[in-house]
């Protein structure tokens, strides 16, 4: 009898392995009402603890045990939860499900929940770019500096640093190819725009630290961007006093094609500057995307840029007024001579993807990136320095005394070209709940440097250096370089998300490594980062970060700068360079909760990171001059917190708070990096007439500590004082003429139309006086006055912007 009962149960036990083994796989893809993947999404059996998440694009796959009837709640925060009933399931099936949100009208003003952020990449919307009031023309870098962490103290500059890291330290793809700026610009005047035509902008991805090892050799950010994928034929049109741009977008089954041009003209914005003379600045930029498929599995896409930027400048006078009530001074000049610049660059990137099936794809990617610039100018000025008599005596400031008097003259006869050619292998797959995704690049570079470029300068009768025996220039430079390297880099990373009682847990690993010719350098770069969702707390997330991250060093910042017999500085390029290191440590949480009936969002972040081999620089207007060698070593440490929703509702606000410190020791002495802002209150606001929907209003308001400044040839480390506060408010006013529920004006030919708006834009709403840089004015006793750079003063923009 008992050997009986022992085979029973042996053949139950048999029974029920066989039976585990006939599983049936469920798939499938999660998406929302506007048919985007939904991240994070739960699938779940009911009645048991089998479950799983959905990856980054909404897909998942879940194995499902074969019964009568099997019911799969689907469900996420914010999204209301759908049960599917499976009958008798034997075999694999596929099912996509749709999650419509959780509306809540607020006086017909339609309100969700937020986004789930388990990694260091927070996702921005672009739709708050069309009617922000921006100086660089709706820029999406003007929207970057009002988030925690991020600084930019140039109006007329799309350039930003992150967390105490220079201009250069920030790394930037575009369908996910790294895209350059152009090397010689030294002032944001000469700028132009930004390689990201905002027209064409579908989804944005930033890091301020931390991220993952899929993204290259940068020390301090990453910003990723993806273009739109048109639907059928749309455009968009604009036009405003600081240049008009254009875009065209068509879509078939097979075939799509998005197209961009923008010109930009900032004179209107130049003319309130201190120096007075004839601007003509004029930039272009024309892109576009085309794509093709030419089947389910194989996509062939290609991305092109071409940019021409121009700046003519004809100086007349400046006169500058600086100092505090009981030591003012002005700075008198009348200029001759001119100066016109050129940067052209052309870039262009073929992309092949082959989707496998829904887990595998694989994308092979050449591009090709082409600058030529050239810089010259021959601009001499007499100048006056005065100290002001600010007694309440007189009406008007009167001269009190002179400080010095002199003469310059600049000279610059510069050329660069430079390119940058590379060919990418990628790979993404997912194998249960592991999305790996793995790339191997190859790229080379080719530069041709010419510099010629010199400053005399006379103090009093005196030529400047003042020797005994020799006459000198204040100032030389010479370059007469030409170089070309190659770089091969490649990485492996994993992203495995692991449900467990207590949470969600996201963990992502990586290493990432490359190696460069020119100075035979082989770099590692591992990187970690988890996140966590706690299932008695699903409003807060939870994650830390880490990971060595290197600025592999471009051509600049091994520039290194000699004397030869005649003591002329003559450019060397140093092949015993290093790449800088910035070891990352990052811990951050958000936390979603409701307000007065409204969704709301606090981000808080703290971070340190530790800086070694640097290469010192300095930072003058948009130009950093590197030493070229490796000399010192430094920190960056610092807290940004961010209270992001609906201040108003239906319209998304945030305000920003950051602090910061940043340091690094020169020649055994500790002083602060020329990017460090110790505190940067930022707001991002938007508001419209509750009885009157069709007008809008925005404010963008940026209040920053002022920037460490040294003495030039001496260095931060003999002595520097700051810079004043940085502290721009700007506003705009819109108006919808066509669009919204207005029936009326979408008769006839402005059926044709989504919507136009017209708009006034007020820059520096308070006429504050903000300082860039400074000219440095030095007599015949050797004592140095620094003449501040003042930025632009109050000007007004109106704008006209239609879509269809």
């Amino acid at each position: 009898m008992n050997s009986k009962l022992y085979i029973l149960i042996l053949f139950l036990l048999c029974g029920s392995v066989l039976h585990a083994q006939k599983k049936v796989k469920l798939s499938g893809r999660v998406i929302d009402a506007n048919n985007e993947g939904i991240e994070l999404a739960s699938i779940r059996i009911e009645g048991t603890t089998q479950g799983t998440m959905t990856d980054l694009k909404g897909n998942y796959e879940i194995y499902v045990a074969p019964a009568d009837t099997v019911v799969v709640i689907y469900s996420c925060l914010g999204y209301r939860t759908e049960r599917k009933t499976l009958l008798s399931p034997k075999q694999d099936m596929m099912m996509n499900v749709r999650l419509y949100t959780i509306d809540r009208t607020i006086k017909e003003v339609v309100v969700t929940e937020h986004r789930k952020q388990t990694s260091t990449l927070q996702r921005i919307d672009s739709k708050d770019l069309k009617l922000m009031p921006d100086a660089t023309g709706g820029s999406i870098e003007a929207m970057l500096t009002t988030m925690a962490g991020v600084n930019s103290s140039n109006e007329l500059s799309s350039q930003y640093s992150v967390r105490g890291g220079n201009f250069d330290e920030n790394i930037v793809y575009v369908n996910g190819i790294e895209v350059y700026r152009p090397l010689t610009v030294r002032s944001g005047q000469q700028e132009g725009l930004s390689f990201i035509n905002p027209d064409l902008v579908g989804s944005i991805g930033f890091s301020s630290g931390g991220y993952s090892a899929e993204y290259g050799d940068k020390m301090s950010s990453v910003l990723d961007i993806t273009y739109k994928q048109p639907e059928a034929f749309e455009g968009a049109v604009a036009a405003s006093f600081l240049g008009a741009s254009a875009s065209v977008g068509q879509s078939t089954s097979k075939f799509s094609q998005l197209h961009g041009f923008r010109f930009k003209t900032n004179s209107t914005l130049l003319s309130s500057l201190d120096t007075k003379g004839e601007y003509k600045p004029s930039f272009f930029d024309y892109q576009t995307l085309i794509a093709y498929k030419f089947s389910p599995q194989w996509k062939l896409s290609f991305l092109g840029n071409v940019s021409n930027n121009t700046y003519k400048f004809t100086p007349q006078e400046r006169t500058t007024k600086f100092g505090t009530s009981s030591n003012a001074a002005q700075f008198k000049v009348y200029f001759d001579g001119q100066e016109k610049d050129k940067f052209q660059s052309f870039f262009g990137a073929l992309s092949l993807d082959y989707f496998k099936n829904k887990n595998t794809a694989f994308s092979l990617l050449a591009s090709a990136f082409v600058t030529n610039e050239i810089v010259r100018y021959d601009i001499s000025g007499q100048y006056w320095l005065d100290e002001l008599d600010m007694s309440g005596e007189v009406t008007e400031t009167e001269a009190a005394g002179t400080l010095g008097v002199g003469t310059y003259h600049e000279h610059a006869r510069n050329r660069l070209n430079a390119g940058v050619m590379s060919i990418a292998l990628k790979g993404v797959t997912r194998i249960r709940q592991n999305d790996i995704k793995w790339g191997l690049n190859y790229q080379m570079e080719k530069i041709t440097d010419r510099v010629r470029e010199w400053e005399m300068r006379d103090s009093a009768g005196y030529s400047l250096p003042n020797l005994e025996h020799s006459l000198e220039l204040i100032s030389n430079l010479n370059s007469k370089q030409d170089m070309q390297t190659n770089r091969i880099s490649a990485y492996v990373q994993d992203t495995y998300r692991l449900r467990k009682d207590v949470g969600l847990f996201t963990f992502t690993g990586g290493i990432r490594a490359s190696f460069w010719d020119f100075n035979k350098e082989c770099i590692v770069s591992p990187r970690a980062s988890v996140g966590f969702i706690p299932a008695r707390e699903e409003r807060l997330t939870l994650r830390f970060a880490t990971g060595i991250y290197y600025q592999a060093p471009f051509y600049k910042e091994f520039r290194d700068t000699v004397r030869d017999e005649r003591n002329n500085l003559i450019v060397a390029l140093n092949r015993n360079i290093k790449s800088q290191r910035s070891i990352h440590f990052v811990l951050g949480q958000d936390f979603s909760f409701r307000a007065v009936d409204r969704p709301f969002k606090f981000t808080a972040e703290l971070y340190y990171k530790k800086l070694d081999n640097l290469i010192p620089y300095e930072v003058d207007n948009v130009k950093i001059w590197y030493s070229g060698r490796n000399e010192s070593k430094g920190y960056a440490a610092g807290l940004d917190m961010k209270l992001f929703g609906q201040f108003v509702p239906g319209t998304d606000s945030w305000l920003s708070f950051s602090l910061m410190k940043t340091q690094e020791k020169i020649n055994g002495k500790w002083v602060p990096r020329p990017t460090e802002q110790r505190y940067s209150i930022a707001l991002f606001f938007q508001d419209y007439v509750p009885r009157f929907p069709k007008y809008k209003f925005n404010l963008r308001a940026i209040w920053s500590d002022g920037l460490p400044i040294g003495a030039p040839k001496l260095g931060r480390q003999a002595g520097y004082f700051r810079t004043t506060p940085y502290r721009r408010v700007d506003i705009g006013a819109s108006r919808l003429l066509v669009g919204g529920e207005d029936r009326i004006m979408r008769r006839g030919f402005f059926r044709h139309f989504k919507s136009i708006w017209i708009g006034l834009d007020i820059f520096n709403l308070l006429n504050i006086s903000n300082v860039n840089s400074y000219y440095w004015v030095t007599d015949v006793y050797s004592n140095q006055y620094a003449v501040p750079n003042y930025l632009t003063m109050r000007q007004f923009n109106l704008r006209l912007s239609a879509e269809f």
